[in-house]
């Protein structure tokens, strides 16, 4: 599968869920960074109130969002940056944020990039996944993927046991779309955003497989 047909043809919803399970990676120098993703948001066009294109909203900020499926939409929100994929034909702007992974490339130069945090907070939010790559620019919004050294694998996905439905993060709380089961993440793992130690999972919410990713 190309990532034209991959992040195009079908709902924002089933691939945020699809990636679940992929592995990330970004070049970094010659370094190759990465992790299994696990935890996405979907946000679905002017209609989401949480979506940088609601009401048709339109700039050069938010450009990679009108993007055809499988260009990238770096956006910065102070010094932060956040890691988004446009999943829809060109000028319809929904997109997945992807949100966590599970670092499995690179660790060393993950934690470095970290200022020395270790474990989850690595990498347990979209801005943190960012400063372990080591991206400090928006140089590779407007770029389809395989143009970048942004790259997920979609030959391959670790099997998950349960996936998660539930509220996005962050979205206003007094709105409708704050309570639409928009972030899908895989249960019990510990590197997903806010995940309470009480529901974590010994195998991190993988199936147990001979052959892991």
């Amino acid at each position: 599968m190309n990532y034209q047909n991959f992040f195009q043809n079908r709902p924002t919803t089933e691939i945020a869920q699809d990636l679940l399970g992929r592995v990330l990676t970004y070049q970094d120098n010659g370094k190759l960074l990465g992790g299994l993703i696990v935890e996405t948001e979907a946000y679905l066009g002017p209609k989401d109130y949480a979506a940088h294109s609601y009401n048709g909203r339109r700039s050069p900020a938010n450009e990679g969002l009108y993007c055809p499926g499988g260009y990238l939409y770096i956006y910065a929100q102070r010094q932060y940056f956040f890691f988004d994929i446009a999943t829809q034909e060109r000028d319809n702007p929904e997109g997945v944020l992807v949100r966590a992974i599970e670092p499995t490339l690179g660790i060393e130069t993950m934690i470095k990039n970290r200022a020395g945090k270790t474990g989850p907070l690595i990498t347990n939010g979209p801005a943190k996944m960012m400063q372990a790559f080591g991206v400090t620019s928006r140089k590779w919004d407007l770029h389809p993927i395989n143009q970048t050294p942004f790259s997920v694998d979609l030959t391959s996905k670790r099997p998950i046991k349960n996936v998660i439905a539930a509220p996005r993060i962050g979205v206003r709380q007094d709105d409708d779309w704050s309570k639409r089961l928009l972030r899908f993440y895989v249960a019990g793992n510990p590197y997903v955003s806010d995940m309470k130690k009480t529901k974590l999972d010994k195998n991190n919410g993988w199936e147990l497989t001979k052959n892991k990713i």
